[in-house]
This record gives C-alpha cells, sequence and structure tokens, in this order.
C-alpha cells in the first residue's frame, strides 16, 4: 500500500500547533484501532522536533471486555498504571478509530460509572487534562462515514479537508468573541422546540479552541454560573453516548439544576446518566461552535460539538480552565443547531443579539462565519 501524504500533514499540524512540541518533550501516542501507519507518522513528526515519542495502541473492543463487569480492584490498578505514565509525560495525542460507534452500548451502566470514576477521572480529567499539552481526535472508520450519510472515500476527503484547516486564521478570528464572552454578564437563548434558556457567565473565563486540545476543532467555550441556569434546552442533534443512541433530549432547569429530562430515543437511560453523582445534574460547559465545514450532525461529537452554527451545554465536569466549581464523573457534550435549516435561533448577550439563525451579526465577530473562515 502506497504512503499517504495526508498522514504527514496531519501528524506534523498535531506536533507542531495541536500540541506545540518541544526538545526533550515526552509525547504519548494512544491509538484506538487507528492504522499503525499514522501513529508511525506522528511518531516521526514528534522526533524530528527533538521530542521523545511513546505509543500505546489499544482495540476498542478489547476495551469493551476488559470494562463490562471489572471490579474495582481491576479498574484501580489499572488507573494506577496508566496516571503513573501520564504524569511522565508533556503531551498526549489520543487518535480514536474504531469500526462500531455503539461498541460500548451493551456495558452496563454500573460498570461504566466505574470506569467513568475510577479510571476516567483520575487517568484523564485529572492528569492528563490538567497537566499535559493533550489532543483527541477521532479516525475515520465506514462506520463513521455510515453516520455521516457518506461513501468511504468521500468521508475519508471530508475528514482530512476539515481536520487540516487553517487554524491560525480561525484563532485569530476567535480572540473577539473570547473578548465579547469575557465582558458578558447574562445569555439568553432562544432555539428549535421550546428552547429558552437564560444563565450567566459573568467572571468565568472564556476560552478558545482552535486545533490545540481537538481535531477537527471551532468553538469558545466557557461555564455558566452553576446555579444561574433558569429554562429548558430542546437538543436536535442526535447522539451516541456510552454506546447508547439519543434523540431530541429535553432539559428544564431550577436554579442550575436539571429537574427535568425526556428524550424521543434513549428517555430511559437518562435518569441513571444524571444521577452518577450530583455534579452529573449541573452544568459544566457551554460553548459556541463555528467549523466552517462542519455542516451535519453525524453522531461523533468531536465533530457535532463544532458544527457551523451550533452551541453546546454539557452537563458535568467543567474544565480547569473555565471552572465555574462543577465537579462530575460524567462529561456529556449535547448539541443545539441553530441554522434555519435546523429550526434558527437566537444567542443573546447582555440583551444584544450575537448570532442570529447561526451566523454572527455583530461587526466585530462577522470573520468567524463560514464565508471568511473557509
Amino acid at each position: 500500500m502506497s504512503h499517504d501524504p495526508r498522514f504527514d500533514r496531519l501528524a506534523e499540524l498535531l506536533v507542531s500547533h495541536s500540541t506545540r512540541l518541544t526538545p526533550g518533550e515526552h509525547l504519548l501516542v494512544e491509538s484506538f484501532d487507528a492504522p499503525d501507519a499514522f501513529v508511525a507518522a506522528v511518531v516521526e513528526a514528534a522526533r524530528a522536533r527533538g521530542a521523545h515519542p511513546h505509543a500505546a495502541l489499544r482495540s476498542t473492543r478489547l476495551l469493551r471486555t476488559l470494562v463490562d463487569g471489572a471490579d474495582e480492584a481491576q479498574i484501580d490498578a489499572w488507573a494506577d498504571i496508566d496516571a503513573h505514565r501520564m504524569k511522565a509525560m508533556d503531551a498526549y495525542i489520543g487518535v480514536r478509530g474504531g469500526e462500531n460507534a455503539s461498541e460500548m452500548a451493551s456495558v452496563d451502566e454500573a460498570s461504566m460509572s466505574l470506569f467513568g470514576r475510577n479510571y476516567q477521572k483520575p487517568v484523564h480529567f485529572e492528569e492528563r487534562v490538567k497537566r499535559t499539552k493533550w489532543c483527541v481526535l477521532r479516525w475515520p472508520t465506514p462506520s463513521m462515514a455510515q453516520l455521516a450519510g457518506m461513501s468511504t472515500d468521500e468521508f475519508e476527503d471530508f475528514y482530512f479537508r476539515v481536520c487540516c484547516l487553517d487554524y491560525g486564521r480561525m484563532s485569530t478570528a476567535a480572540t473577539a468573541l473570547v473578548d465579547r464572552m469575557n465582558r458578558t454578564d447574562r445569555v439568553h437563548i432562544v432555539g428549535p422546540g421550546d428552547t429558552d434558556l437564560r444563565f450567566s457567565i459573568k467572571d468565568i473565563p472564556a476560552v478558545a479552541c482552535c486545533g490545540e486540545m481537538n481535531i477537527p476543532d471551532g468553538e469558545v467555550f466557557t461555564a455558566p454560573v452553576r446555579d444561574s441556569i433558569e429554562g429548558v434546552v430542546a437538543y436536535n442533534t442526535a447522539t451516541i453516548y456510552h454506546g447508547v443512541p439519543f434523540e431530541n433530549v429535553r432539559l428544564v432547569f431550577e436554579k442550575g439544576r436539571i429537574v427535568e429530562s425526556s428524550a424521543t430515543v434513549g428517555g430511559d437511560r437518562l435518569e441513571e446518566i444524571f444521577d452518577a453523582d450530583e455534579g452529573a445534574r449541573f452544568i459544566g460547559e457551554f460553548a459556541i461552535g463555528f467549523h466552517p465545514h462542519i455542516l451535519q450532525p453525524m453522531k461523533d461529537i468531536l465533530f457535532d460539538e463544532k458544527i457551523a452554527g451550533s452551541f453546546h451545554f454539557t452537563p458535568g465536569q467543567a474544565y480547569d480552565e473555565a471552572d465555574n466549581g462543577n465537579r462530575s464523573e460524567i462529561h456529556w457534550d449535547l448539541v443545539c443547531i441553530q441554522r434555519p435549516d435546523f429550526g434558527g435561533g437566537e444567542i443573546r448577550f447582555d440583551d444584544e443579539t450575537i448570532r442570529k439563525d447561526g451566523l454572527f451579526v455583530t461587526e466585530d465577530l462577522l470573520d468567524l462565519n463560514p464565508d471568511r473562515l473557509g
């Protein structure tokens, strides 16, 4: 098989822009079902920058077997080993493939909760997210192409186009939105269904994501003041969480807390998720997405949360960079698209409309619209 030069372009973007590797730094590349040839391309790109690459090759099917029915002693030992390795790393690149998006669907909720609490939280939320320069990306598979409604070749072309965008231009344009959000107190969102949501983001930092922590990328995130949220959000983007499909999730908030939840698909699983811990019923992230080439949902959150004209409102753990104090073993990005073909909607900051029907309308934010970013 001939070498694919797109592997090299993406690998170089990951080590130069996303993780900004410098000589002597240690990088962990963790691959779930991605081609060895791509992992090798990242290793070579890291070494060319004078860094020390390390690789962990994993299987999603094996992960399911390991997690399903695991006890606390097994998960704790596994977490201790991987956290020890993560502590030695300066940077992390996670490449997540897998032929079946629902591979984890058969794992019982108690096992998934144990894995989230005793492995994911200490290894990833506490160690990797807080202490390393990290970037996570999906790898294109026939399963992803099927979810996106594309042929495999068409989806691969789409994947490399959206992943290898000019993130420098995006980063410059996003500065104005960061400035806006840092000056904002009150947010009011109206949208599809009966979405009518009010909350404050006062004094919680806004952070631009332009190819550093995720590829593809294109969002600015913050967090709401934890107990400020009132109203309803009706998400119009189907999603898969822990292998389980959900559609038309609707949440009702009082004093920041989810007091009512429903969904047309997966509704019987919602209360289990929100009962995981106290923080699961509060929001840990509010973000506005603007990737110019990601327009349709494909049930893959690393793509869907970047959809042009979308926002996501995330139950669970807050990020340290925009911390509202919420702590949870879950972090569930749920997306609402506000372009006219998805029902429209507005985002208002301190009573000023800054985005209408998916397009930014204030002069300082126009460079974030698809016609200027693309």
